[in-house]
């Protein structure tokens, strides 16, 4: 009897960079023609395992084989030249570039383009058919959406013979429609005999759609199981080693007086393009108002403008007193006496400095308070590394050390770093954007249950994600962004994802069927914005 050998094989793989074990002794068995799922924490080692499989690092021991052949990859042309391809969260993609001109690059038959253009055209055409992969191979990448984006990186891939396909996190920028559309293709390619792997924190998607799916913590693989023997409870727990609460445990609101109103509001940016459309709505003490959208459609440009970072022209009241928004008077301190506090959607470029150390983090927008100040010119150090280790104390940054530079904490505890500065504060208002980017189920619980406290303090709560799960749970009202305007807003209790989702495309008619395509166009409407990132 001839058994298969398994499309990869990974035989004690460790990396360590420094004295970080990012990997110890993995193995771990992908079959054929399955979709193989890995999830973990952050910082347990996936993406490293990953870049190892496609190149990018080089493992300090361990073997790979490819269809049972022991294969050394010791950078990403050898993994192409063993079959393997990789989709980025972020696309890897020249955006002035045409579609045909994106999947022929780095991939050329020779000096003279013609011919190798004119080959791509006609393989292009032969995919889009067996796969459903249709895109129009003159468009220029900046023009069309994300999903259409995403299909051009996996026809790459498939231009260069590739039958081992590597997603990574695949579904954070797109729709619920396009999500599924994008699941359906995978469906297609696993059918074809492709083997796929893919990395996502999302549990429902890899109940969904993944035949085996591997946990790994700490660097190690812990365990993997078939899909159909587990539960995303199960998997939670395998992925944090304690029982997780994987909904928002939340009592209905109980909204009082308004905190924020905002009146016909109106952003263009430098480029004269038009950000923000008569946006309008408000917010009451002891509620959470979520905005839903993909990323780039006007979400960014409202937290700018509430954050003072942003000029604008409309009205915005807070506690029924007028903010400035010209800027003479209007910044980020000004916005925090008024108190406002921010959670930025990029801890990186806005929320942190990563060179510095955590306990100057915790300070940063709030050095001047007195309790900082030894005198009119010097701050008190001392003061701000104890309030620093309360802070991390209590909402459990690991490790708690304020000593420790903001760049050497993983990403999920960097965001506790930020949560605990704003939150701390004791705000009327709290913007927070993408709380739970990046960051692993068991700091999403705990983040959760931070912005939940606040709301029941009577405190009101503008929360930004483009994670429907997240804006279902968390918000006692959804309002949708689509191209710089609101679309419409909705009750939790009374929507459900796929009337959203075709309110994040700009459709209004969510009665009406709509296909992808329909979708997909109104996206590209939107340019720019629906492919800007944060």
């Amino acid at each position: 009897m001839t058994t298969t050998a398994p499309a990869i094989e990974l035989k004690g793989i460790s990396k360590a960079f420094g004295p970080v074990q990012a990997n110890k002794d993995i193995s771990i068995r992908v079959m054929p023609g399955t979709v193989h799922g890995i999830i973990g924490e952050n910082g347990a080692g996936k993406s490293t395992l990953m870049s190892i499989l496609y190149g990018f690092y080089k493992a300090d021991a361990g073997e790979i084989f490819i269809h049972g052949q022991k294969t050394e990859i010791p950078d990403s042309q050898a993994a192409i030249a063993a079959g393997i391809g990789m989709v980025f969260q972020h696309f890897k993609l020249v955006q002035n570039f045409s579609v045909l001109e994106n999947v022929v690059l780095g991939a050329e038959d020779g000096a003279m383009l013609r011919p190798s253009l004119a080959k791509a055209r006609e393989q292009l055409k032969t995919l889009a058919e067996e796969y459903e992969l249709h895109v129009d191979p003159d468009a220029i990448i900046e023009d069309i959406g994300v999903g259409m984006q995403q299909r051009v990186e996996i026809l790459k891939a498939l231009y260069r013979q590739a039958d081992i396909l590597i997603l990574d996190e695949p579904t954070g920028v797109l729709t619920p429609a396009e999500a599924d559309q994008l699941f359906r293709i995978l469906g297609r390619l696993k059918d074809e005999g492709k083997t796929i792997i893919l990395i996502t924190h999302k549990l429902r998607e890899i109940m969904d759609i993944t035949d085996t799916v591997s946990v790994m913590r700490r660097g190690e693989m812990t365990s993997t199981v078939k899909t159909s023997d587990t539960s995303p409870a199960d998997l939670a727990e395998r992925m944090v080693g304690r029982k997780v609460l994987l909904r928002v445990d939340k009592q209905p609101a109980q909204p009082k007086e308004t905190i924020l109103d905002v009146k016909g509001l109106n952003v263009t940016d430098e480029a004269g393009v038009h950000r923000l459309k008569d946006v309008s709505f408000n917010i009451k003490a002891g509620e959470i108002l979520g905005i839903a959208g993909v990323s780039g459609n006007g979400q960014s440009e409202l937290l700018e403008v509430l954050g003072g970072y942003t000029k604008a022209n409309g009205e915005i009241l807070m506690n029924g007193a007028p903010i400035d928004l010209t800027g003479a008077t209007s910044d980020g301190q000004s916005r925090r006496a008024r108190g406002i506090a921010h959670v930025p959607e990029d801890r990186h470029h806005e929320g942190l400095i990563l060179e510095f150390s955590a306990w100057e983090n915790t300070a940063f927008g709030y050095h001047h308070d007195p309790k900082y100040q030894r005198s009119n010119i010097l701050m008190d150090n001392a003061a701000i590394l104890q309030d620093a280790q309360e802070k991390m104390d209590r909402f459990d940054v690991r490790p708690p050390n304020p000593q420790l530079a903001a760049k050497n904490f993983s990403g999920g505890n960097q965001q506790k770093i930020v949560v605990a500065r704003e939150i701390e504060r004791d705000p009327d208002l709290l913007l927070v954007g993408q709380p739970t980017r990046g960051v692993d189920i068991g700091a999403i619980e705990f983040i959760h249950q931070q912005i939940v406290a606040l709301r029941d303090k009577g405190k009101a709560i503008l929360l930004v994600s483009v994670e429907l799960d997240e804006i279902m749970g968390l918000s006692d009202r959804i309002a949708v962004m689509f191209d710089g305007q609101i679309m419409g807003e909705r009750l939790p209790a009374e929507t459900d994802e796929k009337e959203l989702g075709l309110l994040m495309a700009g459709v209004t008619d969510t009665d009406k069927p709509h296909t992808i395509e329909e979708i997909e166009q109104n996206l590209a409407h939107a340019g720019a914005g629906a492919t800007k990132e944060v």
